[in-house]
């Protein structure tokens, strides 16, 4: 069975990318452009892994993040997220429970690593 992973970043070019990339690595890649959008699809959908941009529209990433963890039916979901980051922004992503983080720009291949890591 195919691993679902929801894409969430408002830059329309890296969403992009990043379908292509997981979409080559034989996962199924669905994406959305805020954190409002985020949160809809996660329900809808119940992903194996979400990519979340922090710096979101609407609702930030790190805020879906804890939405996401009181949700019982979504909080196992584990969240890579991605961001042009400080020390302080890496604490924060963290805190709300990051199985993993990349540094805007980042390598695709490291990426895909990081996501067959989560996903086994």
């Amino acid at each position: 069975m195919t691993k679902k992973i929801l894409v969430v970043d408002d830059d329309a070019d890296l969403r992009k990318l990043m379908f292509i990339r997981l979409r080559k690595a034989g996962y199924e890649a669905l994406g959305g452009v805020d954190g409002q959008e985020a949160l809809a699809l996660a329900r809808q959908i119940v992903p194996d892994l979400i990519i979340l941009d922090v710096f979101l529209p609407i609702i930030d990433g790190v805020a879906v993040a804890r939405q996401l963890r009181s949700n019982k039916r979504l909080q196992h979901i584990p969240v890579i997220f991605i961001s042009a980051a400080d020390r302080t922004l890496v604490e924060r992503v963290r805190e709300a429970g990051a199985a993993g983080h990349l540094a805007k720009p980042f390598d695709p291949e490291a990426l895909i690593g990081m996501v067959k890591k989560i996903l086994g």
